[in-house]
This record gives C-alpha cells, sequence and structure tokens, in this order.
C-alpha cells in the first residue's frame, strides 16, 4: 500500500542492503545459527497479528530495508510498464505494493510508542529521514505520476465504482499536493525539507520523552504529600522505586500541562514546583531543550509550502481535509473564543472568591486552578472527585462499560485472548465476534504508565482491514493510567474513563472498516474527522443504561447511588470556560506556527508562542494552553500539524450527530446500525461533507457544541 505521503514521520525505513535472515552467537565458541527474521513474511498468528515474542530490535533495519526494496521495485514495474495506465494496472498495482514495509511499520510504531528503549530511539532517529526519501520517491515520481494523471483526467469515461472513483481522486490529490506536479528543481528541494522535518520529529519525540522522565517530581518528606489518597501515594512511592529511589515518592509528568494531581496535593509550593516541572519541561537549556527544534520545523513547513504554490503551511495542509481553509478554522475557533475566555473568567472569579474567603493572601495561579476547582466544585454540586473512584475499577469500566455499550448500540461481542503475543504484560487481548457471530477483528489495550511510554492515548493499527488484500483489523488503543501499587485495583477517574471511551470509539471505527482498499480504510480519514467515531462514543460513558452496568463500588459490587450519578450530570458543564480555553490556545498555536511566511528568520519560540495568543484573544495567565509549542508532540511529530483544531472541530461533528440519536430514541441497535453503516463503515470514501449530511440530515453547527459544553450558560 501506498503509505501516507504528507504525516508519516514516526513511520521510518531504512535504505541498507537487506538480510533475508539473521545470524545470531548463542555464546562464546558456539556455532552461528540463523533465523527467519519474523516480520519479512506474514504473521502465522490468528488475523496476523503480529508476533511480538519472536520479533527482536535488531529485525527491524535489515525488515525496512527489505519491505523498502520490495516496494520501490512494485512501484518501479507499475511506473515502466509499456502497457498503457488502467485502473487495474496502477491503482490497484499500487494499492498492492508495500506489504512487508506496512507490517513492519506498524509493529515498529507500536514499539516505539508504547515499550521502547535506548536502541528503537537510536534507530528511530536514525531512519525517520530515509523513510521520507523512500516516500518521495514514490510521490515524486514522474511516470508513476503520469499514469494516475492520465486516469484522473478519463475519470469520468472509466466506469468505476465509487469507491474505485473515490481512490482515483483521492490519489491524484495527494500526489499533486506532496509535490508531483513540480519542476525537477523544486522537487529536489521538497525532498531535502522533507527528509529534515522527518529526523528533527523524530529527534523532537525522542527529547519530549526525556525531557517528561526528567520532569517529574522526586519528593522526600511524606508530608509534602498531603491530599493524596492511599493509592496516590503508593504509586508515588511505587514510581520511585522503579527509579531505585527507595525511601522517596516520585510524581510523574504526563504529557498535558496540567498534572492530575495539583487537584489534590495542599502545600502549595508543591504544586508550584509540579507545574514548573511540566511548564518548562523541554526548555530548560539541557540535551532535551527542544526550541531550536520547534523554531526549524515551523521554517521548514513554511519553505515547503511555498515550493509546493501555498502561501503558508496551513493553507497547504487543510486542502484534503473537511475544513479546507485555514479561514474556515479560525472563524469555528474566533466563534467559540469569547463565550470559553468570558466562561473561564467567570470561573476564575469563583476560585479567587474562595481563596479569599480562606485568607489565602495570594492571587490565583495556574497551579491553583484545579486544587480550588475541586472545592468551588464540592461547593456548588456536592461532588469530590475521589467520591467518584472508588465505583470506576479499570477492568469493570472496559468490559461492563465500553464493551457493554459497544453490544448494545451494534451487537458486537468480545472474548478475552491469552495465546497472542504482546509487547508488555499489561497488554490484554480480546478478539472481536460481530453481530453475526463471524470473526470481526481484534484489539488490544496497554492503559498503563511506563518511562518508556509516550505520553497521551491513543489508537492505532496492527493489521488493516482490506478486502483487496483479505485482512481483517488488528487495533489497539493506549493510554497513561497511573499503575496501581502491586495487589491494589486500578481505581480510575471519570477523565480515564471518558478517556477509555474516546479511545474506543477510534477502535469501532477502524474494527467496522468496510472497504476495498487499503488506502481509503478505516481511520484512513482527514484529520478533522477522525475524531467524530472517537469523540462521539464519549458520550455513552454517562448513558444511564451503561453507567448503571460498571459504576459500582469496587469493594462492595454496589451501584453508584443515583444521588452522585445526579451530582456527576449537573456538574458536567463545570470547568468547562477552563477546558475549552486550553484547547483554543493550543490550536491557535498550532496554526500560527504553521502561517509563518516563508523567509521568516527562525522564530524565538517563547516569544512567538506569548505573541500569537495576544493575537488570538487568548493570553489568559491563568488558563495555560493545553500544550505549549515546546511538548506539543501532536504538531511537531505525530502527524496533527495545522490540525489541532480538529479535536474541537470534530467535537461539533460528534454533538450534534449525539443530538440526533437523543431526539431518535438513543442508545438503540437500529440507531447503532444507522450510525455504523453511515458513518463508522464509510472510511475515506465519500466526502467528509456528504456523509455528515447523509446521517444528519444537514449540514454542523456549534449549537450542540456550545450546550454541551455549558458555554451558553451562566457560571
Amino acid at each position: 500500500m501506498l503509505v501516507d505521503l504528507r504525516a508519516s514521520y514516526a513511520v521510518t525505513v531504512l535504505i541498507v542492503a537487506s538480510l533475508v535472515v539473521l545470524q545470531t552467537t548463542e555464546g562464546a565458541g558456539q556455532a552461528r545459527t540463523t533465523r527467519a527474521n519474523p516480520l519479512l513474511k506474514p504473521s502465522p498468528l490468528p488475523f496476523q497479528a503480529p508476533p511480538f515474542d519472536q520479533i527482536r530490535d535488531e529485525d527491524f533495519a535489515p525488515a525496512f530495508a527489505a519491505g523498502m526494496r520490495e516496494q520501490l521495485a512494485e512501484v518501479a514495474r507499475i511506473a515502466d510498464s509499456p502497457t498503457p495506465p488502467t485502473f487495474e494496472n496502477t491503482l490497484v498495482a499500487l494499492e498492492r505494493s508495500g506489504q512487508t514495509l506496512a507490517r513492519v511499520q506498524m509493529a515498529f510504531n507500536a514499539l516505539t510508542a508504547a515499550n521502547t528503549n535506548d536502541r528503537l530511539e537510536k534507530l528511530q532517529e536514525e531512519i525517520a529521514p530515509k523513510v521520507k526519501a523512500h516516500e518521495d520517491a514514490i510521490a515524486l515520481n514522474p511516470k508513476l505520476f503520469h499514469r494516475i494523471e492520465a486516469l484522473y483526467r478519463q475519470r469520468d469515461r472509466l466506469a468505476l465504482q465509487p469507491e474505485a472513483k473515490r481512490l482515483l481522486e483521492y490519489q491524484y490529490q495527494e500526489f499533486v499536493l506532496a509535490g508531483a506536479a513540480l519542476p525537477d528543481a523544486a522537487k529536489t528541494k521538497l525532498k531535502a525539507l522533507n527528509e529534515e522535518d522527518a529526523a528533527l520529529g523524530a529527534k523532537f519525540t525522542n527529547r519530549l520523552l526525556a525531557g517528561a522522565k526528567q520532569g517529574a517530581l522526586e519528593i522526600s518528606d511524606a508530608s509534602e504529600l498531603s491530599g493524596l489518597t492511599p493509592q496516590e501515594l503508593a504509586s508515588a512511592a511505587d514510581a520511585a522505586k522503579g527509579r531505585h529511589l527507595d525511601g522517596k515518592w516520585l510524581i510523574p509528568l504526563i504529557n498535558t500541562t496540567q498534572q492530575p494531581l495539583l487537584a489534590s496535593l495542599e502545600h502549595r509550593s508543591v504544586r508550584q514546583q509540579l507545574f514548573e516541572r511540566s511548564w518548562t519541561r523541554n526548555e530548560r537549556g539541557d540535551a532535551n531543550d527542544t526550541r531550536a527544534i520547534v523554531s526549524r520545523l515551523a521554517v521548514i513547513r513554511a519553505d515547503k509550502a511555498t515550493l509546493l504554490g501555498y502561501p503558508t503551511f496551513a493553507a497547504w495542509r487543510l486542502q484534503d481535509q473537511m475544513a479546507k481553509t485555514p479561514e474556515r478554522v479560525q472563524q469555528f475557533l474566533d466563534n467559540l473564543t469569547a463565550a470559553a475566555t468570558a466562561k473561564a473568567r467567570a470561573e476564575a472569579g469563583d476560585i479567587q472568591a474562595v481563596i479569599d474567603r480562606q485568607h489565602g493572601g495570594f492571587t490565583l495561579e495556574p497551579w491553583d486552578w484545579d486544587f480550588y476547582a475541586e472545592q468551588v466544585r464540592k461547593a456548588k454540586f456536592d461532588l469530590d472527585t475521589q467520591d467518584v473512584k472508588p465505583y470506576f475499577e479499570l477492568n469493570r469500566v472496559l468490559e461492563d462499560g465500553v464493551f457493554f455499550a459497544a453490544t448494545k448500540l451494534y451487537g458486537i461481542t468480545f472474548k478475552e485472548r491469552h495465546d497472542l503475543p504482546v509487547w508488555h504484560p499489561d497488554v490484554r487481548v480480546f478478539e472481536v465476534f460481530d453481530k453475526d457471530g463471524s470473526h470481526l477483528g481484534l484489539v488490544y489495550f496497554d492503559y498503563f504508565k511506563r518511562d518508556n511510554k509516550n505520553g497521551g492515548a491513543w489508537m492505532d493499527t496492527l493489521v488493516n482491514q482490506t478486502k483487496l488484500l483479505g485482512t481483517s483489523p488488528v487495533v489497539y488503543n493506549v493510554a497513561n493510567f497511573t499503575k496501581p501499587a502491586p495487589g491494589q485495583p486500578a481505581l480510575i477517574s471519570l477523565d480515564d474513563v471518558t478517556t477509555m471511551f474516546h479511545e474506543f470509539g477510534h477502535a469501532l471505527h477502524g474494527l467496522f472498516a468496510d472497504q476495498e482498499y487499503p488506502t481509503l480504510s478505516g481511520t484512513a480519514v482527514a484529520r478533522d474527522f477522525v475524531e467524530f467515531p472517537s469523540q462521539f462514543n464519549e458520550h455513552w460513558a454517562l448513558d444511564p443504561a451503561v453507567l448503571a452496568n460498571y459504576a459500582k463500588h469496587y469493594q462492595t459490587g454496589q451501584p453508584m447511588p443515583q444521588a452522585l450519578v445526579d451530582k456527576i450530570k449537573r456538574s458536567q458543564t463545570f470547568n468547562e470556560g477552563y477546558a475549552t480555553t486550553e484547547v483554543l490556545e493550543a490550536s491557535e498555536l498550532d496554526l500560527a506556527w504553521h502561517a509563518l511566511p516563508t523567509g521568516s528568520a527562525a522564530p524565538d519560540v517563547d516569544a512567538f508562542e506569548a505573541s500569537a495568543l495576544a493575537r488570538a484573544h487568548l493570553d489568559l495567565h491563568q488558563v495555560p494552553p493545553r500544550y505549549r509549542s515546546t511538548y506539543f508532540l501532536h504538531i511537531w511529530a505525530n502527524g496533527y500539524e495545522a490540525s489541532y483544531y480538529a479535536y474541537l472541530w470534530t467535537e461539533m461533528l460528534d454533538d450534534d450527530a449525539f443530538a440526533w440519536f437523543t431526539e431518535n430514541g438513543g442508545l438503540t441497535r437500529a440507531n447503532g446500525d444507522r450510525f455504523r453503516q453511515l458513518i463508522l463503515s464509510r472510511g475515506n470514501t465519500e466526502e467528509y461533507d456528504k456523509m455528515f449530511r447523509d446521517f444528519r440530515g444537514r449540514d454542523p453547527n456549534v449549537d450542540a457544541l456550545v450546550a454541551h459544553r455549558g458555554l451558553n450558560q451562566p457560571n
């Protein structure tokens, strides 16, 4: 298959001579033995699941090389064919190419994101620029493009099926956006910029991981941790032991600016230390400082846009998205800014009033927000988040909540598999059965934080669904929840519960894929559409029938009291001014970086960030951006460049779609089957606006989003 031509920073290929077998030395003086590289052929496991128990770090370089060489040979046969181009000998042949490379890439992505090590990190940095060279060798192949272009020009006369026509139109657009129509001199410049971008993206990722690890807050006196639960204290002690800091406590950093324990830590000085370690994690002037990388990446992307004929990188990047233009995105964000910031300021006033009533004698700072917001929540709604956690035991949430909702909506069922190898002992695997009992696919879950795991939560694919190649989906969800001390239950927050439903929404999008061609399959959709299914699935976390099935006390098994359920429901729009503003800030930073004009000097990162927020009227000191530029993994290395707005955009889609469910009976099989048929199973086979209109009956608007977040309600 042709890999994503423009956002494949984490996928890497090494251009070296390939090895079909690897030689290993069993011991001093012993004979060498050979073994087959498990990545070089389809896995014999069910659904072609990767044999993680057989894969070694040293397998990747030669396997990448073999996959690379194989695909280039396949593409050369297509491009150099003397036969006139047809859909079958060009587009379908291209879809069949690169199967070895895709298999290697997906296994490598899983390990480097969720279970990496020094060797894999080094390999990732070394080969990142070379994958771009490989992708460019395909995307900028003039003979191949001429064949695709010839088919595109006669597309209306080819009598293609709708999905086939979509593939042709999409591939033509992607080749043009990748620079296929450029003159040779411009292609040469573009290749160099692409390679540098990829190399810096890999370096950024590894510095970010190291910076987060280094930024963990070490505590020597348990009294400084007053406010934490026994489970949180045990987890901090266990984290310290994991780094050989016996007798101490360690608070690791998660990827966002705010840290979960800021809501509980009673000592203001400790809160400030934790916040500042998060805020400055990658700008301390040490080996993990990312500012020079960020500045250079912004300049590279501006230069790429100019080569490709666009005024800014954002203008180029959004051509194949649902929003289409930066202007439409900016208008969308502007439509939310005034209401969000007004509500955030009102929330800040409520918090300051609490501080003043307690004679705190200080002005609210970012590290105080979550701690005092919890007190406001308790005062307004009589809701303590610690009262909620005993009812959210992770395994019960997964099986009696996430799975239960999916069964109710779509008729699918789950069975845990213990016979399939995984990349870490924490990982669980389930086989998924369709409503008729047929095998649908596999889904893996890796929920607990580790120092060698990227921050945040995500879904990705190990095997893509495609009728052309006869493969079924194998997908996985990853998160960074605090791992309980041995023998303790994994009690999670409501936010964590929402994350589980969110990522499983992505999994459903992958599992329900029903496409002929891998390029259009499942989650291979625009950034401002791909979060629609995941955010839509969040709504079921608090559906009365679903919540009643999983929200049970981990010790007694008793259901969550209705009074507590009511408090949660009433508090759902609490703090949404803050939550919306921090995402708007991150979205504006992303757009600003990718609106940099060509020829600009490398910006000072701190000054640029402050200026961008001020211009957008989002410079609220007490509400920091969800991500600062220096640790904004989404936009510098994860394919969300000029696209972070997609989270809010797709929330507009998901809230509007859920409003349709509310109007039509809610959690029913009929509604679920309709959503599956019109959205979840369509992949990238239609224009996104049409897909949404077919489901909703009209274009989306922000009304449901504003109402869901309570931005139109008094504080």
